[in-house]
C-alpha cells in the first residue's frame, strides 16, 4: 500500500490499514522533511507560549512498520501502470493508494505585484517558527483574512500585545461559515480583545522601505494601514496539481464517492485509490449530496477509517464515510464548537446569545431541517445536535418546538 501524503490525514489511514489486518509493504510519502506533525497548534500554542515553542509532533503508532518517503513530492500519479513518481524521479508501485497531500496556503494573487518581505503565510512548522519569531512586542501585524485560521493568528498576536489589524472582505468574520449572527459575535470577541477589525474591505497592495521590507498595506478603500508584518490567511488550495493527466476528478479536490473512492473525469471509480483529508471532496448528506471538501481536522481523523476500508475491500466496499462534520476554534477566551453544515442553512435559530458572559448557542436549519448547531462556551450542548444530525430525526416541527439540548 502506498500513501501518498504525511500527515494527519496519511498517518491514521496507514494506522487504520494495518489495524484492519493489512500485513503486507505500506509505503508513505510526505512533501515535508518531519514526521508527522499536528497543524492546529501552529496558529495557537506555538505562537502564544512562552520560552520554546511546543512540540507539535503526532505520536506514531505502534506496529505501523511502514517506509517513509519524506521531503519528496508526488509529482506524477498514473492509474493505469499503478505508479506514482516523486520529484527527485522516483517510481513508486502500488497496488493500493491513499491520496491524502493536503492543501496549501493560498497565495498572494499571481496577476499582482509579488508581496515584499515580511508578507507571509501559515501551513508549515517553518511558517509557524517564522511568524512566531515576528510577533515581537512594539512590531505592528496586518492579517488578510478574518476566517478560522486569521481569528486565530490575530488572536495570538493581540495575547502577545502587538498592534494588531484584521481585515476582511465579508461584512463580518466567518459569515460565509457560520451566518451573521454568529460572524457578528466574533467581531465583537474581535474588537474588545483589542484588534482593529476593518470589515467590507480588502488589501489591493502592499507598501515597502528603501529595503525592500514590508512598511504597510493598501486597503481597497484607499487607507494605508502600517505594519511590520502581514499575513495571508486567505484560505487554502487542495494540492491536487501533481494529478494532471492522471484522469481523476480533481478541481476544487478530488472526487470522491460515499465510500471515499476516487472517481474519474467521467465518474468512473478508479480501482484501488481512495481520498482523505483535506484533499477529498466528499458527498455530504447535509448539504443535499454535493461534494465538498470542508478542510477540518476532524475529518482527516474520521475519513480514514472509511478509506482503509474501501481500499481493502476491493470493488465491494459497505461502510460510507457518514460522519458528522465538526470543527472548533478558541479566540480571546472563547470556546467555539460547532457540528454540522451551519453554511448550508437558509435559516438560523438563536437559542442563547450572551457577549458578556460569553455564551452562545445557535441552530441552523435548512428547509426546516436541522443541517448544524454552533456553541460559544455551551460544548456540552453539541452532543445532542450531533446525535439529532446522525440519525436525521429532527423534523420542522420537532426542531421548532424546542432546541436539543
Amino acid at each position: 500500500m502506498l500513501v501518498v501524503g504525511a500527515s494527519l490525514a496519511g498517518l491514521r489511514t496507514a494506522q487504520a490499514l494495518r489495524e484492519r489486518g493489512h500485513t503486507g509493504a505500506l509505503t508513505l510519502v510526505g512533501d515535508e522533511p518531519h514526521p508527522p506533525y499536528d497543524r492546529p497548534p501552529l496558529s495557537k500554542r506555538v505562537l502564544t507560549t512562552p520560552g520554546h515553542p511546543p512540540d507539535v509532533e503526532l505520536p506514531l503508532p505502534r506496529g505501523l512498520e511502514a517506509r517513509w518517503q519524506l521531503g519528496q513530492a508526488a509529482v506524477r500519479l498514473d492509474p493505469a501502470a499503478k505508479t506514482v513518481t516523486l520529484a527527485d524521479g522516483t517510481r513508486l508501485s502500488y497496488d493500493g493508494l491513499v491520496i491524502a497531500t493536503g492543501s496549501a496556503a493560498r497565495a498572494w494573487p499571481a496577476t499582482e505585484p509579488s508581496p515584499p518581505a515580511g508578507v507571509l503565510t501559515l501551513r508549515s512548522r517553518e511558517d509557524a517558527r517564522e511568524l512566531r519569531a515576528a510577533l515581537a512586542v512594539g512590531r505592528r501585524l496586518v492579517v488578510v483574512g478574518a476566517g478560522f485560521l486569521g481569528g486565530e493568528i490575530a488572536a495570538a498576536a493581540r495575547e502577545r500585545g502587538l498592534d494588531t489589524t484584521l481585515v476582511e472582505a465579508a461584512t463580518q468574520p466567518l459569515r460565509r461559515a457560520v451566518g451573521a449572527i454568529a460572524g457578528a459575535y466574533i467581531a465583537a470577541l474581535h474588537r474588545e480583545a483589542g484588534i482593529d477589525l476593518r470589515t467590507g474591505t480588502t488589501v489591493e497592495g502592499f507598501l515597502n522601505g528603501a529595503d525592500g521590507r514590508l512598511t504597510g498595506v493598501r486597503l481597497s478603500d484607499g487607507t494605508p494601514v502600517r505594519a511590520d508584518t502581514a499575513v495571508l490567511a486567505l484560505g487554502g488550495t487542495p494540492s491536487t496539481s501533481w494529478l494532471a493527466g492522471s484522469g481523476l476528478a480533481h478541481d476544487g479536490g478530488v472526487h470522491c464517492d460515499p465510500y471515499l473512492r476516487v472517481l474519474r473525469t467521467d465518474g468512473s471509480v478508479v480501482p484501488d485509490v481512495v481520498a482523505a483529508g483535506d484533499v477529498a471532496r466528499v458527498p455530504q448528506p447535509l448539504a443535499d449530496g454535493r461534494r465538498l471538501a470542508l478542510g477540518h481536522w476532524t475529518d482527516a481523523v474520521e475519513q480514514a477509517a472509511t478509506a482503509a476500508a474501501a481500499l481493502l475491500a476491493g470493488q465491494h466496499p459497505s461502510e460510507p464515510f457518514t460522519a458528522v462534520p465538526s470543527f472548533w476554534s478558541d479566540l480571546h477566551g472563547a470556546r467555539i464548537r460547532s457540528v454540522g453544515l451551519p453554511a448550508v442553512a437558509d435559516e438560523t435559530r438563536v437559542v442563547e446569545h450572551d457577549l458578556a458572559g460569553r455564551r452562545l448557542e445557535i441552530s441552523y436549519h435548512r428547509a426546516g431541517r436541522l443541517v448544524g448547531a454552533l456553541t460559544i462556551g455551551r460544548t456540552k450542548r453539541l452532543a445532542s445536535y450531533r446525535a439529532a444530525l446522525r440519525e436525521g430525526l429532527v423534523t420542522e416541527g420537532t426542531a421548532g418546538s424546542s432546541s436539543p439540548r
